[in-house]
């Protein structure tokens, strides 16, 4: 990419060159960020200390909240997982790339991703966790869709821009992470965690490299360990070398089966096993974040690296999960399904700590370090749904101008400020959100919430256009041939499956 000749001023670190008179002299470096992106598999809102949970104990992630910022309404961009990731590397809401649900759709390689983007930068970069962007392999059975010929959907991270990786393609255990035990009454929620010595069988998701080489060593345990473990050698690489990273953390605890370890479990024993497990694997994830953060200081790094958190969407249905009051939960695009725990701590940027309750989403984090880098415009080519949010942390920003969209099966929903549009099937209401958080109270309709309807059903044509190649052609969309899900038509049947 090309680099500039300016000063940066909200990064700081600035190098001073002489110019060849050397009668001035100008700033033509800065020291660039590192950026990493945590995100945990259907926390609830209310699942975290920070948020006013006061069972589950989540110290680390509650020090991130004191020292930085914290977002009150921070939103995935879809209510379930595989969309909101398409959105976190792209900018775009996931109705524009085509995945339209968890093992639906792929990351289509037109698409202009983060670690590309920031690879052009300079940067070294790395995945971690969770994938659920596509198969990682055609040869074997692996999760959902991994197969022997399943080529359409083969789509690992190294197609879009990544160094390094270790992943699954879709959930673990969250202890064990490779083994399933062989007992009777085994739930899909969780179960106790293997005994030394108790038979087991292969859970059937496997780890994977940015070669595509099954791993099996070191797989035991703690997954966020487990992948903690691969996460800070990459960061130690790129530090020894003095290179920028992007590290992507998608951890897949509390998605089920939740499985905490002895010593987590002990910790709430107090609570019933469902629970026991649920808040042990969060406290254990969030021992990992606070492993890493102590180990960025260690490195000196700490200070020039920016740590943004969030959740997929909202709790699962059926588990020990909690939304902090908002209305339903994951799949469902009232508040309880895609407002999630949000964070960002960025000590040379974020001298100040605070709390907003200004909008923001999963797909503000692409435009956002676009806008830190100075990446050109160009290098964007493609409508983007997210914004910059630099403006909101340096203060001079308090309402968001581009309202947020969501679509998920048979349900749209349109975030203002103010104000939000609710359809599902023929159910259509209004609510004022920033007075009604819960959505206790439908407003009537009225004029002004025709025009945010209007403007809804706009942005739903505007993805359907993007969908189907209007951008970059059609050629990932003739490979998979898929078909665009209109939520005013969606077949409920189909839902339910």
């Amino acid at each position: 990419m090309k680099i500039y000749s300016f000063v940066v001023i909200l990064l700081g670190g600035v190098m001073t060159l002489g110019c060849q008179n050397k009668k001035a002299t100008v700033a033509e470096a800065v020291k660039k960020p590192n950026v990493i992106l945590i995100m945990a598999d259907d926390l609830g809102w209310g699942d975290t200390g920070f948020n006013g949970n006061k069972i589950i104990k989540t110290p680390h992630l509650d020090e991130m909240a004191r020292e930085g910022v914290q977002f009150n309404r921070f939103y995935s961009a879809s209510a379930v997982c595989s969309p909101t990731r398409a959105s976190v590397l792209t900018g775009r809401n996931p109705m524009r790339t085509g995945v339209f649900n968890a093992n639906d759709g792929i990351l289509r390689s037109e698409e202009v991703t983060l670690p590309e983007l920031l690879k052009e930068e300079g940067y070294a970069t790395g995945h971690f966790g969770k994938w659920h962007l596509g198969t990682l392999t055609h040869t074997e059975k692996d999760a959902n869709r991994g197969k022997q010929g399943n080529t359409k959907e083969y789509n690992p991270p190294k197609l879009h821009g990544y160094d390094d990786a270790f992943v699954t393609e879709s959930k673990v255990p969250t202890w064990d992470p490779m083994k399933k035990p062989i007992r009777k009454n085994l739930t899909k929620k969780g179960w106790d965690y293997l005994k030394p010595g108790e038979p087991f069988k292969a859970y059937g998701t496997y780890y994977w490299d940015i070669d595509g080489n099954k791993i099996t060593k070191n797989l035991d345990g703690d997954d966020s360990q487990v992948m903690m473990d691969r996460v800070l050698p990459f960061i130690d690489k790129s530090v020894e070398q003095k290179q920028p990273f992007l590290a992507v953390v998608w951890f897949h605890t509390p998605h089920m089966p939740c499985v905490a370890g002895p010593e987590y479990q002990k910790m709430y024993a107090g609570q019933d096993p469902l629970m026991q497990n649920y808040a042990g694997s969060i406290t254990a994830m969030d021992d990992q974040i606070g492993r890493l953060r102590k180990h960025l200081k260690t490195l000196g790094v700490d200070e020039n690296t920016m740590i943004w958190f969030c959740s997929d969407n909202g709790p699962e249905n059926g588990n020990s999960g909690v939304t902090g009051g908002f209305k339903e939960r994951k799949r469902s695009l009232h508040e309880g399904g895609v407002r999630v725990p949000g964070l960002l701590v960025w000590p040379n940027k974020i001298k100040k700590p605070f709390k907003t309750d200004f909008p923001a989403v999963t797909s503000d984090y692409l435009p956002t370090i676009a806008t830190v880098l100075d990446i050109d415009a160009s290098k964007l080519p493609y409508v983007l749904d997210g914004i910059d949010l630099i403006p909101v942390l340096e203060g001079s920003q308090k309402k968001r101008e581009k309202p947020i969209g969501f679509s998920y099966l048979n349900q749209i929903s349109y975030t203002t400020n103010e104000m939000k549009v609710y359809v599902r099937g023929e159910k259509l209401e209004y609510y004022n959100i920033a007075n009604d958080p819960f959505e206790e109270f439908p407003l009537q309709k009225d004029n002004k919430f025709k025009v945010i309807k209007g403007d809804m059903d706009k942005f739903l044509q505007s993805c359907k256009k993007s969908f189907e190649g209007k951008e970059y052609g059609t050629v990932s969309f003739d490979k998979l041939g898929q078909s665009w899900v209109n939520p005013y038509m969606f077949n409920l049947k189909k839902e339910k499956k």
